[in-house]
């Protein structure tokens, strides 16, 4: 039966409608994928941001540790300034220091290899026929003479077994105004200790060499040929002498002079250096 007109309206209508809604839907579909592709990337963005974020904070913890540590070095340093955290640098560096004594006189000298050979001052030794060393636990040992240096006024001692030893430090790193500790046996009075700064460096000895450091560390008889050390623990000098009179004015040979000194006496009569 044909259709009516009206008939065909209808479903030429209803047909649009269908395509309408398809297209609609299709639209729908497209702007939605679109949407959820641009969230997509939003996200994938994000996640980017994110990871570069947590990268720069993990990057940021570790230089912020490593800070820290270098903080606990510097505290460690900044405690040992103090009178009353030096005490670990002197526990440490007692060991290493021996009375000088001789059958004339007595002074002070410091161990500077794990082999025995000591440093001392020429001095301490004069006019004397035997030579031994007492360590920290009071033990005497006998010392063999193997040389010294007249115009530094060094000399090389070693006693046989195996100790604790002090480092020398480079003395041209030295600052005016750094706290220091000498150790020696002035008077007699065995490992005594004194603090004192750096008053000034290059000064001029009797032998017309800037070689010596001024301190206000407490200098005596018997501290002669004792290390000068900094917060550290290493020597930065020999003691040597005080200027009589004065209050205060201790003077100590340079490390680096000491060095050249022993290297020299050592590989005089041992055809070999000990330091350095």
């Amino acid at each position: 039966m044909a259709l009516k007109t009206h008939h065909k309206v209808m479903i030429g209508g209803f047909s649009s409608l269908v395509v309408i809604i398809l297209i609609i839907n299709s639209v729908a579909l497209y702007l939605l994928f679109i949407k959820t592709e641009v969230n997509y990337n939003n996200i994938k963005t994000e996640i980017t941001d994110s990871q570069s974020k947590i990268s720069e904070l993990t990057e940021s913890l570790l230089e912020t540790k490593n800070t820290l540590g270098l903080l606990d070095v510097q505290l460690d340093e900044i405690k040992a300034t103090a009178s009353s955290d030096f005490s670990g640098v002197i526990e440490n560096a007692i060991p290493a220091v021996v009375t000088i004594k001789t059958d004339v006189a007595q002074g002070t000298g410091f161990i500077i290899t794990d082999d025995g050979y000591v440093v001392t001052n020429a001095h301490v030794l004069v006019g004397g026929h035997q030579v031994w060393a007492i360590d920290s636990n009071q033990r005497q040992i006998n010392a063999d003479f193997i040389g010294y240096d007249i115009d530094l006024d060094v000399a090389l001692l070693k006693i046989s077994g195996n100790y604790n030893y002090l480092k020398l430090d480079d003395s041209n790193k030295i600052q005016v105004g750094e706290k220091v500790i000498a150790i020696g046996n002035p008077l007699g009075l065995q490992f005594s200790v004194s603090e004192g700064i750096v008053s000034a460096v290059h000064r001029t000895g009797s032998n017309n060499l800037e070689a010596y450091i001024q301190t206000d560390a407490a200098l005596n008889p018997g501290n002669s040929g004792g290390p000068l050390i900094n917060k550290e623990g290493k020597v930065i000098g020999i003691n040597n002498f005080k200027v009589s009179g004065g209050e205060s004015l201790g003077f100590a040979l340079e490390s680096n002079y000491l060095e050249n000194a022993i290297n020299a006496i050592a590989n005089k009569a041992l055809n070999q250096s000990l330091i350095g």
